[in-house]
């Protein structure tokens, strides 16, 4: 996998930019995410950056844009085809094990499972397809998809910048580091309703 990583960071810088939006955009959609994570395109587009050879901005643009779009066209996929789809692909590409903790989170946290599951790689191929399957409006979907698919994309292009030249121990960690960053999203928004709470009984009162 190094090799390959290598590779790509010797790529052209249009050609490596493209990439950065065609993993993200690709894993739901084709369920290429089950084999490539799409973490590796925005961490490396990071790196990129890093060195001088993107836009920093670009590589925001592009992640962002792919991981939503991507994530879009899954739902759509799951809504049109549903079961027959999933019937039809190989047990080595979507376990039977992923497939059934996907639903149950899907159940269990509704729209919000759309967001949670941006940010583990068991999850995040899945999660769109099945979310069309369910049932789940297509505006539910979106707010959650487009809050995940930013989160998720700026902070691995960030962390990738940051990283530079190590990114290979970014890279071997991005699960962990998704769940780290599931982990503060989630603190900062108790926190910011734990302040809208008092603010609102302070004003009541």
């Amino acid at each position: 996998m190094s090799h390959v990583l290598d590779g790509i960071l010797r790529l052209p810088p249009l050609l490596a930019l493209a990439l950065v939006f065609l993993l993200p955009a690709l894993e739901a959609s084709a369920f290429v995410g089950v084999v490539v994570p799409g973490e590796i395109g925005v961490i490396l587009g990071g790196v990129l950056a890093n060195q001088g050879k993107l836009p920093l901005w670009a590589v925001l643009v592009a992640g962002v844009v792919g991981a939503v779009l991507g994530d879009s066209v899954g739902y759509a996929v799951g809504d049109r085809y549903g079961e027959a789809l999933l019937l039809r692909l190989p047990g080595w590409l979507v376990k039977p094990d992923h497939l059934r903790r996907t639903e149950q989170t899907i159940e269990r946290l509704g729209g919000k499972a759309v967001f949670v599951g941006r940010f583990t790689a068991a999850l995040r191929a899945l999660v769109p397809g099945i979310a069309g399957m369910s049932g789940m409006t297509y505006r539910t979907f979106l707010p959650w998809n487009v809050l995940g698919g930013a989160t998720w994309a700026s902070g691995f292009v960030v962390l990738g910048y940051l990283a530079g030249s190590q990114y290979q121990r970014l890279e071997h960690y991005a699960n962990e580091v998704g769940l780290g960053l599931l982990l503060v999203v989630g603190a900062v928004l108790v926190v910011r309703s734990r302040r809208r709470t008092v603010a609102e009984r302070a004003a009541s009162g």
